[in-house]
């Protein structure tokens, strides 16, 4: 394994000096599994560099939108499990905080996956450095290896259509696709439903320039209001439910699973409708 970089080290000292007393010592306890002899897994996934380079992430979420969680007791302290949400606010920092809550929040700490879209590795940079992370592309071999293994994935399962949609649908989930259903019927894993409330704020999509979008090869490019998407300092609230358990065939045709993912999104509701019934407001 090579040895720490001095940006590094620097890095891993600004994470543990946000989280706190104890930080370092349950962070130690969190193992990787198959590193090669470059320190990461087959996916690229490095434990030592992520521990450094969430320290920005960590910034934001203890400082800049200012996290609070509730119902963190129902995400499973060990085994697998798909972490499914509601995406928003333009850029993917609804999947940062909730990475962070479960690695920096945890005793003991969970390194939750999250799937990228097939497009990510085609990003110069972004692509080693969401792969540095754990980040993994979400195709269905990658997801049954990793959950096989005990592994935490986060799915969301409205994909970019989340993402990228305007403010007029801000908390209006979209469709949920079957895919995730049938990973957790295959792998026997349960799910837990996550509402993020405060993404929806964060950059309002005011419209979305398509062309330039096709000529950079991505899903949209929205226009918010400081011009581009820009995070406003909102407030984030995590609402994490119990954890769920279908049974049947992750062979069933998708009417066949359409009742069950309707479940799911249904509880990933309830959770957004109580958090926005509860919440201040968007900044408090």
């Amino acid at each position: 394994m090579k040895p720490a970089s001095p940006l590094l080290e620097r890095m891993r000292e600004w994470t543990f000096a946000l989280a706190g007393p104890g930080a370092q010592e349950r962070l130690s306890r969190l193992t990787q599994k198959a590193r090669n002899e470059y320190g990461v897994d087959p996916y690229g996934f490095d434990l030592d560099y992520a521990i450094g380079a969430i320290a920005p992430f960590l910034w934001l979420y203890k400082k800049y939108f200012r996290v609070q969680l509730h119902g963190m007791e129902n995400v499973p302290r060990s085994g697998r499990f798909l972490l499914v949400g509601n995406h928003s606010g333009q850029l993917p920092l609804d999947a940062a905080m909730l990475g962070v809550a479960c690695l920096m929040e945890m005793d003991p700490p969970r390194a939750v996956r999250a799937l990228v879209e097939k497009w990510v590795p085609t990003l110069p940079f972004v692509s080693t450095y969401y792969a540095r992370l754990g980040q993994v592309v979400g195709t269905p071999e990658n997801c049954r290896r990793l959950l096989r293994a005990d592994e935490a994935l986060m799915v969301f399962p409205e994909g970019v259509r989340g993402l990228n949609k305007p403010w007029s649908q801000r908390y209006q989930l979209q469709d949920f696709g079957p895919g995730f259903l049938r990973l957790a019927l295959e792998t026997d894993s349960p799910i837990v439903p996550v509402g993020v409330v405060g993404a929806e704020e964060q950059a309002p999509n005011l419209f979305n320039l398509a062309f330039v979008a096709r000529l950079l090869s991505m899903p949209a490019f929205p226009i918010t209001p400081t011009g581009l998407p820009f995070p406003l300092p909102t407030r984030y609230h995590l609402w994490f439910g119990e954890p769920m358990r279908f049974g049947g065939s992750a062979d069933d045709e998708d009417a066949v699973l359409a009742a069950k993912v309707e479940e799911v999104r249904g509880a990933v509701r309830g959770l957004l409708q109580r958090g926005l019934a509860e919440r201040q407001g968007v900044f408090t």
